[in-house]
């Protein structure tokens, strides 16, 4: 009898222990001539408060592609594979992406490089560089979709009424145009 009582407390303890618990967010872009993006993202909610992370730290992680709202393509994590181009970074302290690429803690490219040679091939990517922010659908790049590199991503919780665009949102997150940096 103690023997199965011990069990279940230290199944219990173990079972609680591997359930790290996460946050999951949304987030939004808003590109030039109709191109947008919307896609959501999970880490452990130990991270919150943490400042930046980056991919390594991403546990679930999706993007989806549109032009005037007609859906483009798609990308996950689900897809990735060593040839893929995939790097995040991720402020969990002030809840943002930051851009701009001035260093590595600012360059997002997901499923996309910045020279468009490894570009969502299948699929969707986004990359957010040192010169613009722009997709790429199928291997290829769309120049029409790119807007100035400090151009911030919406980012909200998942779940929440939010929606890209959202004026209310837009004034929360938008913030002035950094200086470069040398």
């Amino acid at each position: 009898m103690k023997h199965a009582a011990l069990t279940t407390a230290l199944t219990c303890a173990l079972g609680t222990a591997v359930q790290a618990s996460s946050v999951e967010y949304a987030f939004c872009w808003i590109g030039d001539n109709g191109y947008t993006m919307e896609g959501r993202m999970q880490f452990d909610d130990a991270l919150l408060e943490t400042g930046l992370i980056s991919q390594d730290d991403i546990t679930r992680f999706e993007i989806r592609g549109y032009r005037d709202d007609a859906p483009l393509g798609s990308w996950s994590l689900a897809q990735l594979t060593p040839e893929t181009t995939w790097v995040l970074s991720f402020d969990t302290t002030r809840l943002e992406f930051p851009t701009g690429s001035t260093g590595n803690n600012d360059l997002q490219a997901w499923n996309a490089d910045g020279t468009a040679s490894n570009c969502g091939n299948p699929g969707f990517g986004f990359n957010a560089g040192n010169n613009a922010q722009d997709v790429c659908v199928n291997g290829e790049w769309r120049t029409d979709s790119m807007v100035d590199r400090f151009t911030p991503l919406q980012v909200f919780p998942a779940g929440s009424e939010r929606a890209c665009g959202d004026p209310d949102l837009l004034s929360q997150v938008m913030r002035p145009k950094r200086e470069e940096r040398t």
